[in-house]
């Protein structure tokens, strides 16, 4: 149903497989005072809701289930949702990230919006995904703190002193937003039957809060106001992109305290993490103790890993350009940008250090990055040979593309070359069959598992499928 009559699902969630089946959680949005939706029906028996949250005038029920090796699917009111259940062998999966834009994205025409999702829908009909992966800003979150006057001007202007009461106002202003703008993508043609019958692994970026985020001055994101936001938006994250609250934190995070949200899967010959680079994140730090113990602890057991990186972390050297625009007064308001990456001179040694993981998992199987975040497709690799690392870009499956001359200009830079660790080269790649380093083109990425081997297949508005790219190294 459309999302202004405030219905919404059933959103799959995965949370994890064993030889007892994939266990799921399946969310359904209703509004206050509807019926709740019925049982959900597997074979091993019914499931009866569960009311999860009453958020901005909405109901959110939750059903969790387990569905065994082979089972077709599950039936709820009336409907069978198929899921690809079988996780050994063959199996696809596909990656999206940036749905959305900064501006005026509740008014874009829904079928130019989601025209990319239109095509993933199709995709998945002919040959169904057992994953959908989605790299952050599952929502544009910008113009959420519009219409308060708390944050009318955020991050411009920010009260010092504002009363428990107008705080609370605000929560409850944001709550509304982040809900309309959740249910704007999640009950959109073309995703809605996704969402059913693919389960969802999501990592959020700083869209999902507000532009930015950890990049801005601390005087903004420590205020009241700044943690008012960031409550909320987390809030809804664990609502909405994994189907949770608060008390299910302990058991989805490799943090069991919560204070960074990255999170690790393994499924029959494949570890999947994703560490959470905006929880714990400020100016000068991407993360604090709880993502960094959870890294430091990973140990994969899967014979491929897939690590989800919301910002790209194989990349060009962008301290340079940082260091050019500092340098320049009216180019300073692209600092919060710059600081977002990995490259930045702030983030240089974390950055370090995460390759230096990503190289300490490479050792055991090979290693492959999944990121968006910057509205092109393109790709990377790091090291030598032997111990090669890849890393796919797909990014803005609903985000417009930058203009072409800004993809030739960044690739140029590209060429330039990065070596943050001795021996270990990273190099800027074009896709399969293109020339340029950077495709400026709303993309997707799937991911295919043929007897024992990986390969990865870019999805372009324009110039379509790219020529499947092998992953394992012989």
């Amino acid at each position: 149903m459309a999302a202004t009559e405030g219905f919404a699902g059933p959103i799959l969630h995965f949370r994890g497989c064993d030889t007892g089946g994939m266990h799921l959680a399946a969310i359904t949005v209703r509004p206050e005072g509807a019926s709740p939706p019925g049982v959900l029906e597997t074979q091993a028996g019914p499931v009866a809701p569960v009311l999860l949250a009453s958020v901005a005038g909405l109901s959110v029920w939750r059903h969790d289930f387990s569905l065994a090796a082979g089972e077709p699917g599950y039936r709820l009111e009336g409907r069978l949702h198929p899921v690809a259940t079988r996780l050994d062998g063959d199996i696809r999966f596909a990656f999206v990230s940036c749905n959305g834009e900064e501006n005026g994205d509740l008014d874009r025409d829904s079928a130019e919006r989601n025209l990319m999702w239109a095509r993933l829908r199709a995709d998945h009909a002919r040959a169904p995904f057992a994953l959908l992966l989605q790299g952050g800003d599952q929502i544009y979150a910008d113009e959420a703190t519009h219409g308060h006057p708390l944050t009318e001007d955020w991050p411009k202007h920010v009260s010092r002193n504002p009363s428990a009461a107008d705080l609370d106002d605000l929560a409850a202003h944001l709550r509304r937003r982040f809900v309309e703008r959740y249910m704007m993508v999640l009950a959109a043609e073309g995703c809605a039957e996704l969402f059913a019958t693919v389960p969802s692994l999501s990592v959020w970026d700083d869209h999902d809060i507000c532009d930015g985020w950890g990049s801005l001055p601390e005087s903004r994101t420590n205020s009241a106001i700044g943690q008012v936001l960031f409550t909320v938006a987390r809030q809804m994250y664990l609502l909405f992109q994994h189907g949770a609250t608060e008390a299910d934190v302990p058991d989805l995070f490799m943090d069991p305290a919560g204070r960074n949200l990255g999170w690790r899967r393994d499924l029959p010959g494949v570890t999947l993490f994703a560490p959470d680079l905006r929880s714990e994140r400020h100016r000068n730090r991407v993360m604090g103790p709880g993502g960094w113990n959870a890294i430091k602890a990973l140990q994969p057991t899967g014979d491929h890993v897939f690590m989800v990186s919301s910002v790209p972390l194989l990349g060009p050297r962008l301290s340079l350009v940082e260091t050019l625009l500092m340098a320049i007064p009216r180019m300073q308001h692209y600092e919060d940008d710059l600081r977002d990456q990995w490259q930045s001179h702030a983030h240089r040694d974390e950055w370090r250090r995460m390759l230096r993981h990503v190289l300490r998992m490479r050792q055991t199987a090979p290693v492959t990055i999944l990121s968006g975040e910057i509205h092109l497709a393109t790709r990377a690799e790091m090291g030598p040979e032997a111990l090669l690392v890849h890393q796919l870009v797909a990014s803005g499956i609903s985000h417009r593309a930058p203009p072409q001359a800004y993809a030739r200009g960044l690739g140029l830079f590209a060429g330039l070359g990065e070596a943050p660790l001795p021996g270990h080269p990273i190099r800027i790649k074009p896709l399969p069959g293109h020339r340029h380093r950077y495709a400026a083109e709303r993309n997707y990425l799937t991911l295919d598992r043929r007897d024992g081997r990986w390969q990865a297949v870019w999805h372009l508005e324009d110039s379509g499928p790219t020529p499947p790219m092998a992953l394992d190294q012989d």
